[in-house]
């Protein structure tokens, strides 16, 4: 792709966000909407638009190699992923369903459901690779010294008669090949010992036997052009899977990908030396003038000021903005009295009013009990103030302002724009020296007023001291207490090494998150209206894992800004892909695993002190590196009211010291624990709900994800007829999970069955027979789930709402009887 291409993909995700945001901020400041189908309806199509441009920008942002553009691109796209957070916590609050239905915003915006399903963004893992390689070597070295090998590096190992079994087998093939080679023999010398065939004695002459062979030929040729016509339309339609896949291509434009990443490399390290050539070169030319110009500004405003009203004013501080609100953005002297006059009466104001508000306390608490009592039937879905919104509208801004209409014919191959930099550098550079100059010019003020006020004293008037900064009491007061470093003379690698060692930080295999195969269900709104209960599908569930547990976790500034996920917990039957999930967040995050599952930390660090020094590891080394998964799987087992005696393991060792772990978890902390459980009633439900901000009741796969999967995993072996009916297999294993399907697919298709499909074509029965091994999900266990998560907070609040909505629209009847 060209570079006008990615600019012409901004151009398109930025109308988008013109269109979203100006939307979003009425909404910011609209009232409250009662109309819970309109507010969904409006929230659901906020969120499909901001999932179409983040994955335009994510695309921009992978391939741009002008580096001016990318800091831009960069600023959009994490502003965009934090309101898309925001966003679905919203659309949450409103449907009261961790799921949602996105079937009217996607028909709204013509696109397909793959288009709004937000992707994982590339830098996540980009930006770290150098560190999360330098990770997993760290890693596998430790392995390596323990004698721990991942499976795939195993020598095999055989028992004797293994061994002997083996020996047999290879021997018996052997002679089966010399036994069909001389039955092949046998069969050429009988074929030449038969007579000839009537039809050569027919053809005498040259010409009959050109003939003969161009019918032949022609003949072969049409057969093999109507198949290829046939195909090829199957393949239009979506009735067959293509037999040949274009690699070539596939792989040429992987190539020019990674070539373009490779440019971004290189202009960035010339952006940014131009950068400090950049920045050397103003502060040699410009910090004595802006210095001088600065100061004589600002004493003349003291003295205009002081010549108005008799007094000096009050410098800014740093973090209004300093001497830059008087005299910058438009700003003027006038504005800068107005400002700092208005500054002080408003400190006058309160004080005054604390007196009218207590008066006033009594009527203000009756009212807004009356208000109340209205509004407690159906106070109306309001959308809550955002931390990305501002961004998003400033970088629209900037974009219109600066890339839009910018003519870049001059500069076909992207490198950075001098004027650009040194308009940058100029204001950075302005800036540091005004804060320089406001620092010496705030104890040239100080000195003035008390020369002032020595002046007044000395004339006999009443002076009224000020300017003195009141300080603060009790500061200590508010400080969190800090944890005691039990092991303050340890480096990061050694506690790394230790908690490797002890098997709680684990490996795990590369896993994207497209692995979690499955589609979204689009149909919940029908069967919603059929009365049916909506039943979402597994893309559902992947969406969420991204919104809760990757999207926040890969960014430092998103995290910090967005609504804070601190657990998430997944049930779901056997083989309904818990651990695959928990691999995937791993892998696209590149985050540190710490496995706390019970069974796993038994033994480990034994008694109280034991305990608080795991305790400490956990929390210390996975702030240390950062971003980091927790994971516990039984998590219901720490909870639990009574143990089983043949557990040895001591589940209920992390019942008190769990909470906190998820409690200490803060806005700078990219950490989350993700608990699993296929039995999440056996346990002291309130404490679970407690531990786990989040729960994921995984579905069982309906028709078009099983269908995907078999189409998927079979058609991936080109022996396998395209012919085959994968929609059969997807029938057929309704019911089941999608980890039982995975299974039964890679037990039939050995290497021994796949060298074998030329000569014995693949069949239903195979696979039937290898299904009929295992249990589907039964129904009583889907009630179970369902049942339970009911008892949720979530479940609770959604039926709480559901009666009162029966409520409501009993009471319309009873006034339209009336009536």
């Amino acid at each position: 792709m060209s570079h006008q291409y990615y600019q012409k993909v901004w151009a398109e995700a930025v109308n988008v966000l013109n269109t979203a945001s100006s939307l979003d901020a009425i909404l910011q400041s609209a009232k409250p909407e009662r109309d819970k189908k309109l507010s969904h309806t409006i929230v659901s199509g906020l969120y499909a638009k901001y999932a179409l441009v983040l994955k335009k920008l994510d695309a921009c942002f992978d391939q741009t190699v002008q580096p001016q553009k990318r800091i831009m691109i960069r600023k959009l796209l994490d502003a965009t992923i934090g309101r898309l957070i925001e966003v679905k916590h919203e659309m949450v609050n409103l449907d009261l369903s961790e799921f949602s239905n996105m079937g009217g915003a996607i028909a709204e915006l013509q696109v397909l459901p793959s288009d709004v399903e937000e992707v994982v963004p590339k830098y996540y893992k980009a930006q770290r690779m150098r560190e999360i390689t330098e990770r997993k070597a760290h890693l596998n070295s430790i392995l390596k010294k323990l004698g721990i090998f991942d499976e795939k590096h195993k020598a095999l190992v055989l028992t004797e008669d293994e061994a002997i079994r083996l020996i047999q087998t290879h021997e018996r093939a052997r002679q089966g090949r010399l036994r069909a080679k001389l039955m092949r023999e046998l069969t050429l010398i009988k074929n030449k010992m038969r007579p000839a065939a009537a039809t050569n004695e027919k053809i005498k002459t040259a010409e009959e036997a050109a003939l003969v062979l161009q019918k032949t030929w022609r003949g072969l040729q049409s057969r093999r052009a109507t198949k290829s016509k046939k195909i090829a339309e199957m393949i239009l339609i979506g009735m067959q899977q293509p037999v040949v896949v274009e690699e070539r291509q596939r792989r040429r434009a992987l190539e020019v990908e990674e070539m373009r990443r490779q440019m971004q490399v290189v202009y960035r390290e010339r952006f940014q030396k131009a950068m400090v050539e950049e920045r050397l070169r103003v502060e040699q030319l410009q910090t004595l003038k802006l210095t001088r110009q600065i100061a004589s500004e600002v004493r003349n405003w003291f003295m205009d000021y002081k010549n108005g009203t008799g007094k000096f004013p009050e410098l800014p501080t740093e973090e209004m903005g300093g001497s830059a609100i008087l005299f910058g953005g438009g700003g003027d002297l006038e504005q800068g009295v107005a400002e700092s006059e208005a500054s002080k009466s408003t400190v006058a104001s309160t004080k005054e009013g604390k007196s009218k508000k207590d008066k006033g306390k009594k009527a203000k608490e009756k009212e807004s009990k009356k208000a109340k009592d209205a509004m407690d039937d159906d106070p109306g879905f309001k959308m809550q103030p955002s931390n990305f919104l501002p961004s998003i509208l400033s970088g629209n801004t900037e974009f219109d302002e600066i890339w839009r209409g910018k003519n870049e014919v001059d500069n076909p191959l992207q490198h950075h724009y001098m004027d650009m930099i040194e308009n940058e550098k100029q204001q950075e550079v302005e800036r540091e020296v005004r804060r320089v100059v406001d620092e010496a010019l705030r104890v040239e003020l100080e000195l003035l007023k008390a020369a002032l006020d020595r002046d007044r004293a000395n004339r006999g008037k009443k002076v009224k001291k000020g300017g003195k900064k009141k300080g603060r009491k009790g500061g200590k007061k508010g400080k969190k207490k800090r944890e005691k470093d039990l092991t303050p003379d340890r480096t990061t690698d050694s506690l790394f090494e230790e908690l490797v060692t002890q098997g709680i930080i684990r490996y795990y295999p590369d896993t994207p998150l497209s692995n979690f195969f499955g589609d979204c269900a689009l149909a919940m709104h029908e069967q919603k209206k059929q009365g049916k209960e909506p039943s979402p599908g597994l893309g559902d569930v992947r969406r969420l894992i991204n919104e809760y547990c990757i999207l926040p976790l890969g960014s430092k500034e998103i995290h910090q800004a967005s609504p804070l996920v601190r657990s998430v917990l997944l049930t779901g039957p056997t083989g309904s892909g818990k651990d695959l999930i928990v691999q995937t967040v791993c892998s696209e995050l590149g985050a540190v695993l710490f496995d706390l599952t019970p069974t796993n930390l038994a033994g480990n660090y034994p008694g109280k002190a034991g305990l608080t020094m795991l305790v400490h590891l956990i929390n210390k080394v996975s702030r240390l590196v950062q971003p980091s998964v927790l994971y516990m799987d039984m998590a219901e087992k720490p909870f639990m009211k009574k143990v089983p005696k043949q557990d040895k393991s001591d589940p209920k060792r992390l019942k008190k010291d769990l909470p906190k772990i998820v409690k200490g978890i803060g806005p700078d902390d990219q950490i989350i624990l993700i608990g699993c459980s296929n039995n999440p009633w056996e346990c002291d439900q309130k404490a679970l709900t407690q531990t786990f901000n989040k729960i994921i009741v995984l579905p069982k796969p309906d028709y078009g994800s099983l269908s995907a999967m078999w189409r998927h995993r079979l058609m991936q072996f080109p022996a396998v007829s395209r012919q085959f009916n994968t929609g059969v297999m997807a029938k057929l294993c309704d019911g089941y999970a999608m980890g039982t399907v995975v299974k039964v697919i890679n037990e039939v298709m050995t290497c021994k069955r796949v060298l074998q499909l030329k000569t014995q074509p693949l069949t239903h029965a195979e696979f039937i027979n290898c299904l009929a091994k295992y249990d589907p999900i039964f129904r009583e266990e889907e009630e179970c789930y369902s049942q339970w998560y009911a008892k949720t907070p979530l479940g609770k609040k959604k039926i709480r709402a559901l009666e009162l909505e029966e409520e409501m629209k009993a009471e319309k009847e009873k006034r339209k009887k009336k009536k």
